[in-house]
Order: C-alpha cells, then structure tokens, then sequence
C-alpha cells in the first residue's frame, strides 16, 4: 500500500477524467465545444495534469528520482496552464459570481485553491510526504466537471459525493496504515472541500 497507493489513485483519476470526455475523444468530435480554440487547450491541459501523477508516481516506484525531477517540472508549467485556462473559461462563459450555479462558485474556489496547493507541492519537493499529498488534494479538489459529466440524470449530487468520500477515506487509510494517523494535509483538505461547499450553496 506504501508503495502502490498515489500511483493506483493516480490511474483512477487519469481513468475518469477520460470517461467524462470520452464523447470528446471519440465518438462525438463533432461537437461545438470541440471546435472552440478555449475548451480544446483546456481539455488538453487538464489531460496532461490528470496524466502526469501517473507517470510521476511510477518513475517514484522505479527509483527513477532523476527523471521524476525532470518530468515535475513540465508538471507545473502543467499546472499554470490548468489554472489560467480555467480562469479564461470562468470569464467566458459565465457573467459573474450571481450567474454561477452554486458547484461552479465553488470550482472557482477550489481552483485557486489548486493553485495555492501546487505552490506549496513544489516548496515542500524535498518532503515527500507533503508534496504527494498536496499533490493530490490539489487533483481531488477539481474533480466536479469530471465526474459531473459521469453521473446518470438525478444521480449527480449522490454520485460525486460517494466518489468525493471514497477518495478522502483512501487516503485516510493509507495515513493510518503509513503514520498510524491522519495526516494535516489531508484532514484539512476534507474539511475545506466542505466549508467551500457550505459556503458557495448559501452565498
């Protein structure tokens, strides 16, 4: 589990990421949003942000800290393209906080939160069990338009939060089987994702 845990998760965020837009990618190219310059180098660049900790958590687990070094860099130039071409389409798309529904207030939140969580993945590089945990929340906590476009009809809410949940207690286990306890990050993570939350559906 100490070896294996971020990479498994890492393919599973990869994985549903690529189902969201699987109608993207493959059987419906046709469509508008695929013929808009600001969706495609969004998609793209979220792609390669959902890719990159896979590759980046097995070069960790072949001992490859060299190339691993190499490849976080390209990550963050990743990273800043993540987050300035979600600003873009946050402007382009909707007229201002009153015309965002309550989730899209709080991606916009939680994408500055990601930017803040990057920020401090790279500062703690030489810790590693800050950095892959900061590492993770910041991938945990943009998760809605990915698992939004999974869930069937009604089942939206019910849907990502059983999947929102599930993640943060994998990640709790695999604190207590490592530490034999919740790590800061993590716990802190779990109660931000809920005050955002809280605080976008009032507002």
């Amino acid at each position: 589990m100490k070896k294996n845990y971020f990479f498994i998760v890492s393919i599973i965020l990869l994985f549903l990421s690529v189902l969201a837009f699987s109608d993207n990618l493959f059987w419906d190219v046709g469509q508008e949003s695929n013929k808009d310059p600001k969706f495609i180098i969004h998609g793209i660049l979220m792609l390669a942000w959902f890719s990159m900790p896979v590759v980046q958590t097995q070069l960790i687990r072949k001992g490859n800290i060299a190339a691993h070094k190499k490849w976080g860099k390209i990550g963050m130039l990743i990273a800043i393209g993540v987050f300035v071409s979600t600003l873009y389409v946050f402007y382009a798309v909707f007229n201002g906080w009153d015309a965002m529904p309550f989730y899209v207030k709080a991606n916009r939140i939680f994408m500055l939160s990601f930017a803040v969580l990057v920020y401090l993945a790279y500062r703690n590089r030489h810790n590693s069990a800050k950095h892959k945990r900061y590492i993770f929340m910041a991938s945990l906590l943009i998760l809605e338009p990915i698992l939004s476009r999974i869930a069937i009809n009604d089942s939206v809410e019910v849907f990502m939060a059983l999947v929102w949940n599930v993640l943060f207690v994998s990640l709790f286990a695999y604190d207590w089987f490592t530490l034999k306890k919740i790590h800061t990050i993590s716990w802190m993570g779990f109660v931000w994702f809920y005050i955002v939350y809280t605080v976008s559906i009032l507002l």
